[in-house]
């Protein structure tokens, strides 16, 4: 029995009724017919462009639909909306889009998102998903028309009784009440569980927030049948709640984030939900929030009946890092000390699988407090240890030292060590620099903001016991704080290097929704001014002669048994990029596959492979301009198979049988290519 027969209308294995294919996170399916022996033989068996799903195309979709009953559904376009398609054929069967104006051009969360939720008590069937301007929308599954009993008309406006007046910062500088500019919204899939939808936040995508203050990413549980909401968690303390004492001088009253913005997994049987906490207001400058500061990147567990909280663990003590709590809690029980447990597996941007007891939260191995180094930006509260988990062993790069430089030739790991000569470097933890144009430029760090393993999460094999995630090993993100010119933002430091300019830096996909207005046409180039930067060109440092600092394999798959604790393999994972294979300075050298640095991919497990697509486009000599999709064999990770794909995977696989034939449906986009659902199948013959 897999997972997803603990869901209340019992789906079938040959379905996919949830974003990660059930509620525990598994994103696996027990179905082989497609296997080693034809995946290179599959075929486009239909496909849906959404670029008519909005004003204008959309070049970041990155959904997993859901399939249930013969039809796929998903969000799509940039409008976000929810489509129902013939899962054999790809016809829309129909389409229901929101018009939010101003309200959804000011979204921090634009674009299609990355899926919905489905529910049925056996007699109705019903899709929620949430638009960008943060209202949860309840459809009939069969029509797509909204269901007049759920909240008002159809629609809840997650804006409100939220504990919190959603506020922003009006034109004469106040924090005041907005419920159409308040930052605040959600790009993941809502999760329902007897009977109870699992809802989140997120806010804006970027490394310099205006503001030390902000809106609050509280969880709350709704019911499926009305609307009304039945339970909050604050993820960020009230004054006399638990953790409240670990923000220090008060700073719990202003600070905000702290959302649950990655998807939350649930165990129906035990009545509990883990809930995957990002960062606290400020990545990577937190002397506004001393202390703590429970719950940010914290794992959480809460009751499914009244969001009470069980347990939590914090995988790092007053964040500075960006390591934001960003996939899916995996829930496995597996059989590790002698005895079985009931256990949930943490995929993190650290290259950390962080294993708990998913019942008391102790972990199942080891993790030990152990010091780490404090920095020197001033008026900085450092924590003096972090939490390092004794095993598994880290399964992706998270630190820079000499040794992950590249090494091609002698001659480009020397200049290497010279460009990294006037940054910081160290292993995991390394504090962030403050910056100066004498050094350190910054820190430069791996498995921080997009290193390890990012939205995707990973996936799980319930039979064998064992977790696969794709991970980022050459992701080097260098982590300065400069003082905070007045006109950017009221924090002390803000992220930066000396000698550059300091500027609000957004995500992409920053207004491009469809309800976003169209952005101007560029200035002639006489026009534009002179760059106000002075100083030396540092980031030309970050890469040696065209080619990156950091030496391959570039992105890894991992398979990890959860019983024992240990890597079993790791494979590199996509073609060597375009820029790497026909560099002069590589002339004449053998290089092996490196994979390739992504942040942006997700693996799905069926009876025997393991399935993941390339996240960048390539030109090879067997392949024109694209990517593939890539089949390995989970035993051994050894490649068995691929297909071509039109452009690079922008959201995770997922796989269905429909009419005794198995379809395997994946995202792509990115670059000039528009968003496309493309589902693959073998052909009639086979």
């Amino acid at each position: 029995m897999t997972p997803a027969a603990h869901a209340q209308w019992k789906p079938k294995d040959t379905e996919w009724p949830s974003y990660n294919a059930d509620l525990w996170g598994t994103r696996y399916r027990p179905l082989d017919q497609i296997n080693a022996s034809n995946f290179s033989k599959l075929e486009v068996a239909w496909r849906f462009k959404t670029d008519s799903i909005g004003n204008r195309p959309e070049y970041k979709l990155e959904g997993t639909p859901l399939m249930v009953n013969g039809v796929v559904y998903a969000t799509a376009g940039s409008r976000r909306a929810a489509i129902a398609l013939d899962a054999a054929t790809g016809e829309l069967l129909w389409v229901h889009g929101e018009h939010e104006g101003e309200r959804g051009a000011a979204s921090p969360r634009q674009l299609s998102g990355r899926g919905l939720a489905y529910w049925s008590d056996g007699k109705e069937a019903r899709i929620l998903y949430v638009t960008p301007g943060f209202r949860l929308i309840c459809l009939d599954a069969k029509t797509g028309q909204l269901v007049p009993s759920f909240g008002k008309s159809g629609s809840v406006d997650l804006k409100l009784d939220d504990d919190q007046t959603i506020s922003a910062w009006n034109d004469k500088g106040e924090w005041a009440p907005d419920l159409v500019h308040g930052e605040i919204g959600l790009q993941s899939a809502p999760v329902v569980a007897k009977d109870t939808i699992i809802i989140g936040a997120a806010f804006r995508e970027g490394m310099t927030p205006k503001s030390m203050r902000n809106n609050k990413g509280y969880v709350r549980g709704f019911d499926v049948r009305t609307g009304k909401r039945l339970w909050i968690f604050h993820t960020i303390p009230k004054k006399g709640e638990f953790g409240y004492d670990t923000w220090e001088n008060g700073s719990a009253e202003y600070t905000g984030n702290t959302g649950v913005w990655s998807q939350v997994t649930v165990d129906e049987q035990l009545g509990l939900v883990y809930l995957p906490v990002e960062s606290p207001t400020g990545d990577y400058y937190g002397g506004h929030r001393p202390g703590n500061n429970l719950y940010g990147e914290s794992l959480v567990c809460v009751d499914l009946k009244t969001g009470q909280r069980k347990w939590h663990y914090q995988l790092v003590h007053h964040p500075l890092w960006d390591m934001d709590i960003s996939g899916a809690p995996i829930l496995a029980d597996i059989n590790a000390n002698g005895k079985a447990i009931k256990a949930v597996a943490l995929p993190t941007k650290q290259g950390f699988l962080y294993v708990f007891d998913r019942v008391s939260g102790a972990p199942v191995w080891p993790i030990e407090e152990r010091p780490v180094e404090k920095g020197n930006v001033p008026g900085e509260w450092y924590s003096p240890t972090q939490p390092f988990p004794s095993k598994p062993p880290a399964y992706a790069r998270n630190g820079v030292t000499p040794d992950v430089l590249i090494d091609f030739t002698p001659a480009l790991h020397d200049q290497a060590l010279t460009n990294v000569a006037k940054f910081k470097i160290g292993p995991v933890f390394t504090p962030p620099a403050a910056s100066s144009v004498d050094g350190p430029y910054s820190t430069l760090t791996l498995g921080t903001a997009a290193g390890g393993t990012n939205w995707p999460g990973g996936s799980y094999d319930p039979e064998k016991h064992i977790a696969y995630v794709y991970a980022c090993n050459a992701c080097l993100v260098p982590i300065g704080v400069v003082p905070s010119p007045k006109d950017v933002s009221d924090m002390k430091y803000v992220m930066g290097m000396a000698g550059q300019k300091v500027q609000i830096a957004r995500g992409p996909g920053e207004n491009t929704g469809a309800d976003s207005p169209r952005a101007p046409a560029a200035p002639a180039p006489a026009a534009l001014p002179p760059p106000a930067a002075s100083g030396p060109n540092i980031y030309s440092l970050l890469s040696v002669k065209g080619l990156p600092l950091i030496k391959p394999p570039y992105g890894t798959i991992s398979a990890i048994d959860l019983d024992k604790g240990e890597i079993l393999w790791q494979a590199p994972h996509g073609d060597t990029p375009d820029a790497i294979r026909n560099n002069p300075a590589l002339k004449g050298l053998s290089i092996p596959k490196t994979g390739q640095a992504d942040y942006n991919v997700g693996t799905l497990v069926t009876k025997s492979l393991v399935i993941a697509g390339d996240g960048q486009v390539t030109t090879t000599p067997e392949h024109p301009r694209g990517a593939m999709l890539r089949a390995y064999d989970k035993t051994t990770g050894q490649q068995v198979g691929a297909v071509y794909m039109p452009a690079a995977q922008s959201g995770s696989p997922m796989t269905y049988m429909v009419n005794g034939k198995q379809y395997i449906i994946v995202a792509v986009s990115g670059g000039n290519y528009s968003g496309e659902f493309i589902a693959y199948s073998l052909p009639s013959a086979e």
